[in-house]
């Protein structure tokens, strides 16, 4: 498109590329005629439009309100209808919330009663028998509150409750896996039920392990006695009547007995006291038993050279006897001297020891104060380093201090008896020499005096 540059200077009318002739101008002016009618056509064209867009804008607008004014209505109507199912629904809530009350509070006790008996199906030892009951409580008693349960779901519970009731006094025998004391697995064992108190297999009390979902053979068994009840109950043909040890507290009472410790395990609560106690003990209790049968054999050698006349030197009395046939013409004064010094030399061997015997028995209760002390002083250590919180803690301490005193007191008490009784065997054997020795002097002072008369 080319560019026309208009200059009016003076009049004048200069185009740039066009010459200044007259017919130059006349088409200029054509020109500029036809542009201006042009102009005039668009505008009166666009004028009409307008007015025709303008009443087109009135209809348009006149519609719009129409629509505002449906649209308004719609509203209205719209606004009432949930006005009206708000009060319905308020009206339905309350119903509803009235109908549901006595219902919460059911599945209320419902979901309290599950969830208690969903830790008594887990530790019931009939869960050995049958298993997986307690999923289903445990299923009831975490559901939500808006989730009531089934009327049939109602009836399994009660039915299970009752199951467990009528299971609670039978004995039953059934075949289940179980983990004997070494730790293995064993399947299909036979196992015998009584009630919900014990189970017992092969003579062996079994445990009811609800973590592991599993029997476990006890690692401790309890007294033989009541071993032999549980293999006779289970040897036992249907319809006849047994003896059988229950645990009514379900295993509490039979896991604190067979968790006592043995007499090994308490004298190795003593410690090194208790076993220097149980040492002495020993050795006086030996050393008492070599003496006493000394004793024994010393005496029956004394009261047979009693019974005879000849004098034997393989025993006490023989041996006093044969001084009075080594000295037969000495005087009574010499004879009775030389008689109290044989006494004297048999004396000593049949008193031998029991000094040491004493010394044991006045030792070991010594001792055992001493292991009394230590455990104190253990005990207060524990106490100093991790508090009273934990009674466990100190029961090694107060173990060791009551151990060692048991221990010394029972080595004490036997060891003073059995001194007292060796002790009055010696003394009546050394009479019987004393008594042999003054029968003989009394003998030889009257054949003496009845020469001299």
């Amino acid at each position: 498109m080319k560019k026309i540059i208009t200059l009016l200077t003076a009049g004048w009318l200069v185009v740039p590329g066009l010459s200044f002739g007259q017919d130059t101008l006349d088409q200029l002016l054509r020109q500029v005629e036809q542009a201006a009618s042009a102009e005039a056509r668009i505008d009166q064209q666009r004028l009409q439009e307008f007015r025709s867009q303008r009443s087109r804008q009135q209809e348009l607008l006149n519609q719009a309100r129409a629509e505002l004014r449906a649209a308004e209505q719609l509203s209205d109507r719209l606004n009432n209808q949930f006005d009206d199912n708000e009060r319905e629904l308020a009206d339905l809530s309350t119903t509803l919330d009235e109908r549901m009350g006595n219902l919460g509070e059911l599945f209320g006790v419902v979901r309290q009663v599950a969830g208690d008996m969903r830790s008594v199906m887990a530790d019931s030892m009939v869960s050995a028998q049958l298993p997986g009951r307690e999923e289903f409580f445990a299923n009831l008693a975490e559901r939500s509150s808006t989730d009531l349960p089934k009327v049939s779901e109602l009836r399994t519970m009660w039915t299970e409750m009752v199951r467990e009731i009528a299971n609670s006094g039978k004995v039953v025998e059934f075949k289940s896996d179980l983990i004997n004391a070494d730790g293995d697995r064993v399947e299909n064992r036979d196992v015998v039920r009584v009630g919900v108190f014990n189970a017992v297999s092969d003579g062996k009390f079994l445990q009811w392990d609800s973590g592991q979902g599993i029997l476990l053979e006890l690692p401790r068994q309890p007294a033989g006695r009541f071993q032999t009840m549980a293999r006779d109950l289970q040897n036992a043909p249907p319809g006849t009547v047994e003896e059988m040890a229950v645990d009514f507290t379900r295993g509490d009472i039979l896991a604190q007995v067979v968790r006592a410790p043995n007499l090994r395990e308490r004298v190795r609560q003593g410690g090194t006291v208790g076993m220097v106690i149980i040492v002495i003990g020993a050795f006086g209790l030996l050393f008492s038993i070599w003496k006493g049968v000394m004793l024994f054999v010393r005496g029956n050698a004394i009261k047979r050279q009693a019974k005879r006349s000849e004098a034997s030197t393989s025993n006490a009395l023989g041996r006093v006897m044969s001084v009075y046939e080594s000295n037969p013409d000495a005087d009574v004064e010499t004879l009775e001297l030389k008689l109290d010094e044989a006494i004297l030399r048999e004396t000593a061997p049949l008193e031998a020891g029991l000094p040491l015997i004493k010394v044991l028995y006045v030792v070991a209760p010594l001792i055992g104060l001493l292991g009394t002390v230590v455990g104190m002083i253990v005990t207060f250590q524990q106490i100093t380093l991790f508090g009273t919180g934990d009674p466990r803690m100190m029961a090694s301490g107060i173990s060791m201090a009551l151990i060692t005193t048991v221990l010394g007191l029972v080595v004490a008490i036997p060891l003073t008896v059995i001194h007292s009784i060796l002790q009055s065997r010696s003394r009546d054997l050394i009479q019987i020499l004393e008594e042999q020795a003054a029968g003989i002097i009394a003998r030889t002072a009257e054949q003496r005096h009845g020469s001299s008369v």
